[in-house]
């Protein structure tokens, strides 16, 4: 429940988790990143079909539905200025409209910032992932006592989320959720 990693048996929180927790409470994904998942993914993020975000955000919101917080702020993962200007979008954010309207939900586009462009985690080791990722974020909005649910595409590492987690409940988050619609194994 903590990581989205598949899990055998009864098992509810992984060896990694266990050894160094991360700050987020929970992830909710949609499915393993593998087909038909992964192809969607990559259509809407790098071949700009936007169309494929109301429909992932749909199915997000129904596994999330029976597991929702009681009046949870939807906030999504932002991008860097220069990564939003060449993509023209932030797919974290046009899947976080659907899935929040399916559940009546608010999202705050602004309540982080990305201040610091850094490479693509994609192209990164663990480390360095963590190395990049830190500082990058910048909370601006009230998130005071309120259950956020972080919306991203894909959750690898954890490191972007993690950070997330962190700057969030350094300003004064009660609960961090993750959905994301595809965990990496």
């Amino acid at each position: 429940m903590r990581c989205a990693i598949p899990l055998p048996g009864s098992a509810s929180v992984c060896g990694a988790c266990l050894h160094r927790p991360p700050l987020f409470d929970a992830t909710v994904a949609l499915a393993d990143y593998a087909p038909p998942i992964d192809g969607l993914v990559l259509a809407l993020k790098f071949g700009h079909r936007l169309d494929l975000a109301p429909v992932l955000g749909a199915l997000l919101a129904q596994r999330l539905r029976p597991l929702a917080e009681s009046d949870p702020l939807f906030v999504p993962v932002p991008l860097s200025f220069e990564r939003l200007a060449e993509r023209g979008f932030n797919q974290a954010l046009e899947i976080a409209r659907t899935t929040a309207w399916q559940l009546n939900a608010p999202v705050d586009a602004g309540a982080v910032v990305r201040v610091r462009h850094a490479a693509p985690q994609a192209t990164l080791s663990l480390d360095a992932r963590k190395r990049n990722i830190r500082g990058a974020f910048l909370v601006r909005g009230d998130v005071r006592r309120r259950a956020l649910i972080v919306v991203d595409d894909v959750m690898t590492s954890g490191s972007t989320l993690d950070e997330m987690a962190r700057v969030l409940k350094a300003a004064g988050a009660q609960r961090v959720t993750n959905l994301v619609v595809a965990r990496t194994p």
